[in-house]
């Protein structure tokens, strides 16, 4: 797509930026037509004119291959823009480390495309054969990768879910731009997620703690009918109406409410002595 994505952004960025010594120039342009020219041909396609620009920069010959604008075929018809690099390619093994980081650049750039983070991360290369899809999976584990490769219509895809490769790559080629925005939604993302955790754990602790006042409220009841506050100790008779009548507070809020004010640990001591006299009189759970 030649719209504004993740992916295109991200390719138009790289397609600019400069790339200095010869062999690195070398190992750009040469990754470009590996994985950018279907087998047995010589025709390089792309819907972004920024990377035709940039291939076409890289050819020894520029004057033998110009860049042809020619009508899309797809729905939207966008435009296609075409080389023919006929005696161009030079496939040679790269053995710098920025040679082989050029190479998946031009891998990224010809048949790679990155979703968005709101769909999942996902980073995936359409390499035009079986022998661009084994040489792409390899050069990725020689830079500490961990790649994925499945078949899909005749075709072998290599690919990462794991946003720690994903990140790693997109370090590895330069792309900025891109590896700032995934660090962006990602931190976005565990933010939310905290958030989320938060909140559910801040619930349940509410619906315990309710659960709780409710059974202690009941005991409490019962201990009334079958002995009598007046008859508790006044710390505890204090307690015990105090639930009552203040049935959703926690026991801090209890504690604050006391005279003289006791601590949260002093209420619940409290609270576990009432159910503890209530029991001993051999009384049965209240029905629900």
């Amino acid at each position: 797509m030649s719209g504004s994505t993740l992916s295109g952004d991200a390719k138009d960025a790289l397609a600019r930026t400069p790339v200095e010594t010869d062999h690195c120039r070398a190992a750009l342009r040469d990754g470009l037509l590996i994985y950018g020219v279907a087998p047995g041909g010589s025709i390089f396609r792309t819907q972004r004119s920024a990377l035709a620009r940039l291939l076409w920069s890289l050819l020894d010959d520029r004057k033998a291959h110009p860049i042809r604008r020619v009508a899309g075929k797809r729905l939207r018809r966008l435009p296609v823009y075409e080389i023919d690099a006929a005696g161009e390619t030079h496939p040679r093994k790269p053995t710098a480390r920025c040679d082989r980081r050029m190479e998946l650049r031009a891998a990224f750039l010809a048949c790679g495309s990155l979703a968005a983070p709101a769909r999942g991360y996902h980073l995936e290369f359409v390499p035009p054969d079986d022998a661009a899809a084994v040489r792409l999976a390899a050069l990725l584990r020689s830079e500490g990768m961990r790649p994925k490769t499945a078949p899909r219509k005749g075709r072998r895809i290599v690919y990462f879910k794991d946003v720690d490769q994903i990140t790693l790559f997109l370090a590895a080629i330069g792309a900025a731009q891109a590896l700032f925005h995934l660090e962006d939604q990602r931190a976005l993302k565990e933010t939310k997620n905290r958030i989320r955790r938060l909140v559910n754990t801040e619930a349940a602790n509410v619906d315990r703690a309710a659960s709780a006042a409710a059974a202690q409220r009941q005991w409490i009841a019962l201990l009334a009918d079958a002995y009598g506050l007046r008859n508790l100790s006044a710390p505890l008779r204090e307690v015990a109406e105090l639930r009552q009548a203040h049935p959703t507070d926690t026991l801090a809020e209890l504690g604050r409410r006391c005279v003289p004010e006791v601590k949260k640990s002093t209420v619940n001591g409290r609270i576990t002595a009432l159910l503890r006299i209530a029991k001993r009189l051999g009384q049965s759970s209240p029905q629900r």
